[in-house]
């Protein structure tokens, strides 16, 4: 018994030894835990398109555009919404902000815990020409604001989204994607019939 165990400390002495040469000569792996690693795949900044592409390869292209494009518009109508949810002036086009925020905030992280599981990066902001339209409605006040967020937002994106959706409803191959289209559809067209009923909808000029 004492030769097995004098035979087995130079052993472990060797293996110690090796594991420390290991760590030597890849500097750098003590950090990489702090930084980005903490936060979602999908954020931005965490690099997620340079992880092995095992993962990637089993997300069909068409639901990888469609996760990018949901999460882009969603982005947007949650932060023209915040905007209009502060700056309306209409009682009933405030509310209506408010409920887009809650609703698409909800959808966006679904989307975002999809998106995670499957190594998708999603963009850090909307397009910038949805943030130029952001910006733009920004300049506006009043019933000016109103009228342009219930048409442009309320109606034309979200008329925007439901064709995105219905086609991806048919299009998508992801199970829980799909789950996620024909759950997050329905809300779209009851936000559209709502922003139709709202009196700044009807308005011209």
């Amino acid at each position: 018994m004492k030769t097995i165990r004098i035979l087995a400390l130079p052993a472990l002495v060797a293996l110690a030894l090796g594991t420390l040469g290991a760590q030597a000569q890849s500097p750098g792996t003590g950090t990489s835990a702090t930084g980005g690693q903490a936060a979602p795949a999908a954020q931005p900044g965490t690099g997620t398109r340079n992880l092995p592409s095992g993962k990637d390869d089993q997300v069909a292209r068409g639901d990888r555009k469609f996760i990018e494009e949901a999460a882009n518009s969603g982005m947007f109508e949650v932060q023209v919404a915040q905007l209009a949810a502060s700056k309306a002036t209409d009682p009933q086009v405030k509310s209506f902000a408010s409920m887009l925020v809650d609703h698409h905030t909800a959808a966006n992280n679904e989307l975002v815990k999809i998106a995670n599981a499957r190594k998708v990066e999603l963009p850090a902001a909307p397009k910038r020409a949805l943030r130029r339209d952001i910006e733009k409605l920004g300049k506006k006040s009043g019933a000016e604001f109103d009228r342009e967020f219930v048409r442009e937002v309320g109606v034309k994106a979200h008329e925007k989204d439901i064709k995105l959706f219905q086609k991806a409803g048919k299009d998508v191959k992801d199970p829980e994607l799909k789950a996620f289209v024909d759950k997050t559809l329905p809300v779209l067209q009851d936000h559209l019939a709502t922003a139709k009923k709202l009196p700044q909808a009807a308005k011209k000029g």
